[in-house]
């Protein structure tokens, strides 16, 4: 099967034909809202098209299809993920940390991203912009492209595989209308029942003291962060790893 072509390939107005009602940026935001509120699985042409009061088949005079809308949509998000206001300085440790903040906070405001963020998207402006300046800001450590990718390409699933355990966590919340306090409690008798055999202590000790060390998601999350960026210094050449 060919393969798609690049939608930003291709011409937003139409050489011939009537002149175009909306613009791309404008199904992008449609898209982008509708998959907020409801979800990626209510993202249809025909939903869309309601959105912005335009009938179905017109969309496909700015677009081919659904894939190509969906390749705008995390093309238009990208930016949120290093904005044009986060500074990039001479500290990588910084510069990491303050785009591991930002993804997750990009992330948890559109939660259909979170299974796409790792996927396969056609590049776009953003995304080519968002990579250029991911990889600025390890310039000068002593480490080859590959080496960069692999730092960066770290972090990132550090954050996304946070964020899906945080929607995960909240999808289970507004199924059940029970939040994590209470599922334990109906855990419970059957863990009670478990611990008494004691041939578990060290289990028996997570469900004594777990939930202490940190206030909430986002200081465990900043934990796990530092454990990762600790973990990327260690493979540093020496004289890249103060820098």
């Amino acid at each position: 099967m060919a393969a798609r072509q690049n939608v930003w390939m291709r011409p937003e107005k139409p050489a011939r034909g009537p002149r175009p009602s909306f613009s791309r940026a404008q199904l992008t935001e449609a898209g982008i809202r509708v998959a907020d509120a409801e979800g990626l699985e209510a993202l249809t042409m025909r939903r869309v098209a309601a959105e912005i009061g335009a009938g179905t088949m017109s969309l496909y005079r700015y677009i081919d299809g659904k894939d190509d809308l969906i390749d705008l949509m995390v093309d238009a998000v990208a930016v949120e993920f290093i904005p044009d206001e986060m500074e990039i300085t001479g500290d990588w440790r910084a510069n990491l940390r303050a785009m591991a903040e930002h993804s997750r906070a990009a992330i948890l405001r559109h939660p259909w991203l979170a299974p796409l963020a790792a996927g396969r998207h056609a590049s776009g402006p953003n995304r080519i912009r968002l990579m250029e300046r991911a990889l600025s800001m390890l310039d000068g450590l002593d480490v080859g492209v590959d080496q960069q990718l692999a730092i960066i390409g770290t972090v990132t699933a550090y954050v996304q595989g946070y964020v899906m355990s945080e929607l995960a966590e909240a999808e289970a919340r507004r199924r059940t209308g029970v939040d994590v306090s209470e599922w334990m409690a109906m855990q419970a008798p059957y863990l009670m029942s478990v611990l008494r055999s004691g041939e578990y202590p060290r289990f028996a000790r997570m469900l004594a003291e777990a939930g202490t060390a940190f206030t909430g998601a986002g200081e465990q999350f900043r934990y796990g962060l530092e454990c990762v960026l600790e973990g990327i210094a260690r493979r540093l050449p020496d004289q890249s790893r103060g820098r």
